[in-house]
């Protein structure tokens, strides 16, 4: 698969999420307490990443 989300535990032991498209990591999340906490934001990101608007600040 060219592309994926991660779940994984930091260094400080808080699950985050990352999405890493031919092995090079696009995102990561912040960090969340819990697993399905870092679960509910992937699923947000699919629901809500592909009507949400582009903001250019260049």
């Amino acid at each position: 698969m060219m592309h994926k989300f991660e779940i994984y535990r930091d260094k400080a032991g808080e699950y985050r999420v990352r999405f890493k498209y031919n092995s090079e990591i696009m995102f990561s999340t912040e960090g969340y307490s819990s697993k399905s906490s870092a679960q509910n934001a992937i699923e947000s990101i699919k629901k809500n990443g592909p009507n949400a608007p582009i903001e250019d600040n260049s």
